[in-house]
């Protein structure tokens, strides 16, 4: 292969004055995250960490479509169907550690959330300390659709966002777009994307919250903010099926809508994904929340609904996945809490411990 021919990095690091920047360079898949991807980035927030000429850290993704479509399902669809799982659990380990080191940067992380988002890039992005939306934004965490569960701190930014906003977003897989993404707590400040290349440069020479700042409009309206009164009713407790009633009983169109698009879904992630929203509720930090997720990502991981899902979504693309169980009725509690016990011995591990932000030693 000659050098004209070499396919270029997954993930691009350039410095221009005070700002280091990161760019996902997948732009074919959407930027979808591997873990090559996921250890370039964090060896180099660790450099920076300690570099004074860094002052802020910016997170861009190449193409037009999105920033981030997820973490790479097709990976992790061949690891569940012809490894052991070890390869998902330590691509799990690395990322969930990447999203914490993100959080607890000592220097501001700009994201720039245009495009699509989702899953993954929701990791990446939403634990920024500046995270900026555009009129192109659709963010979402579209898991219960493939058997999955919401991960990457999902749990944890969206058990907190107002009310049962986000136990809606999860259950029903939805999209949001910016003037909901702040609303929800996943973004701060929006821009229109024709200001990008303005934003970027600007932060070579000026300091984040100020570059931003002078760029930044009002955002749109929330769609969601007005709905909260029946989303909260609806959404509230802790059954699925419990929902599902109060939906199909509520005289609000968009209730009948979101209790439509929750039958899609694998009735055991609904079950497993609104017990880990109730639980992370009650966890004291992100960092707690992702040692959850990571249990219940290894076993969702192993269970038939995540490949089945990923079989109907992405590899036949027939959209008829075949749950297993089928329906809510016959999804075992016990098997939903299975998901959330201690680690075995002959699990993998995932546990942080008091740290320095920016370096990869646990």
């Amino acid at each position: 292969m000659t050098p004209a021919e070499e396919v270029p990095p997954d993930v691009l690091f350039s410095r221009s004055g005070r700002v280091g920047q990161i760019t996902l360079n997948r732009p074919r898949s959407i930027n979808a995250l591997t873990h090559r991807m996921v250890n370039a980035i964090q060896a180099m927030l660790d450099e920076w960490a300690d570099d004074p000429a860094i002052r802020t850290v910016l997170l861009t993704g190449s193409g037009e479509r999105g920033l981030c479509a997820g973490g790479d399902i097709l990976s992790l669809y061949r690891a569940a169907t012809t490894g052991d799982g070890s390869a998902a659990a330590d691509f799990f380990r690395d990322e969930y550690r990447l999203n914490a080191c993100i959080d607890r940067y000592p220097k501001p992380v700009v994201a720039i959330m245009d495009g699509l988002v989702l899953g993954g890039g929701i990791g990446l992005s939403a634990h920024a300390s500046q995270r900026v939306v555009t009129e192109r934004s659709s963010l979402g965490m579209p898991e219960t659709g493939i058997g999955f569960v919401p991960d990457v701190g999902g749990t944890w930014l969206l058990s907190h966002a107002p009310g049962e906003l986000g136990t809606f977003v999860a259950l029903t897989a939805g999209f949001v777009q910016s003037g909901d993404a702040i609303a929800l707590g996943l973004a701060d400040s929006f821009i229109r994307s024709e200001q990008i290349p303005a934003l970027i440069e600007a932060l070579a020479t000026t300091d984040a919250e100020p570059a931003i700042a002078a760029l930044r409009e009002v955002a749109p309206a929330s769609a969601l903010a007005p709905q909260q009164s029946w989303i909260d009713q609806a959404f509230a407790g802790d059954s699925v099926q419990g929902i599902i009633d109060r939906l199909h009983a509520s005289p609000v169109a968009d209730a009948h809508a979101a209790a439509a698009a929750m039958s899609s879904k694998s009735p055991t992630a609904l079950a497993v994904t609104l017990a880990a929203l109730r639980r992370a509720r009650h966890l004291p930090n992100l960092e707690a929340a992702l040692e959850q997720e990571f249990r219940v990502s290894v076993r969702a991981h192993r269970a038939h609904d995540f490949t089945e899902g990923v079989r109907a979504q992405v590899i036949d693309k027939d959209r008829q996945p075949r749950w297993e169980p089928p329906t809510l009725d016959l999804v075992d509690p016990a098997q939903v809490a299975s998901y959330f016990a201690p680690a075995q011995p002959n699990e993998p591990h995932l546990t942080f411990s008091d740290r320095i932000p920016g370096t990869s030693a646990f």
